[in-house]
């Protein structure tokens, strides 16, 4: 089971929301002078159909929440048969092997393949996680499937101040319009997937490290 049947009247991390807007500042460099006409920069200002929330369950308070925006699958994940039979595999450890289609997976070298093999843990597209079909998500075609999957990116992170946000026992009646924004709750075992591959994602040593403390 990936989303939970009855839903917790509080915000939880990976819930599903509605309501919230994106925004996505573009710079074209550091601005660091003082000079008001050197700016450069825009930002684009979004009105998502669903975003999730990335605070953890326990830090979700104090009028504030990270989130990100749900968006389609890509293509190319069908070209991976593992793949294609259950997207959201793509959120849990594999055979080194099975994160890739077998035709790329044989156009490794031998030393590639050694790599992969040898790394202790395996999971393919390391930022996204696949969020099962669900029947509020509109349908659309890939590959000339009709599917429902949505995602997310970790890289695509932002956050949202708003009073309403507060701990479950800070909640008042006037704050409804919180609980009213979520549609899906993840069951446990699909929000622990979820922050495990999270955690992994930001916790991961830079090779250069790794080789300096070796």
């Amino acid at each position: 089971m990936f989303y939970q049947k009855e839903m917790d009247k509080v915000l939880r991390f990976g819930d599903v929301v509605r309501g919230y807007i994106s925004t996505n500042p573009t710079i074209r460099e550091p601005i660091l002078s003082s000079k008001l006409e050197s700016y450069n920069y825009k930002i684009d200002i979004g009105m998502p159909k669903y975003s999730v929330v990335l605070t953890p369950c326990c830090s979700i308070e104090e009028g504030m929440i990270s989130l990100t925006t749900l968006i389609k699958v890509r293509s190319d994940f069908f070209k991976n048969q593992y793949f294609a039979e259950d997207l959201t595999r793509i959120n849990r450890i594999m055979e080194p092997q099975l994160a890739h289609s077998p035709d790329k997976w044989e156009r490794f070298t031998l030393e590639e393949q050694q790599r992969y093999l040898a790394e202790r843990i395996n999971y393919a597209l390391l930022n996204l996680f696949i969020y099962e079909e669900n029947e509020i998500f509109k349908k659309y075609t890939l590959r000339k499937r009709e599917i429902r999957y949505y995602m997310i990116d970790y890289k695509n992170i932002y956050t949202i101040k708003c009073a309403m946000i507060k701990r479950p026992e800070k909640v008042k009646p006037e704050d409804a319009p919180i609980i009213e924004s979520k549609v899906l709750q993840l069951s446990i075992r699909a929000r622990s997937e979820l922050r495990d591959k999270f955690a992994y994602y930001y916790s991961r040593p830079p090779k250069e490290d790794m080789i300096l403390e070796d």
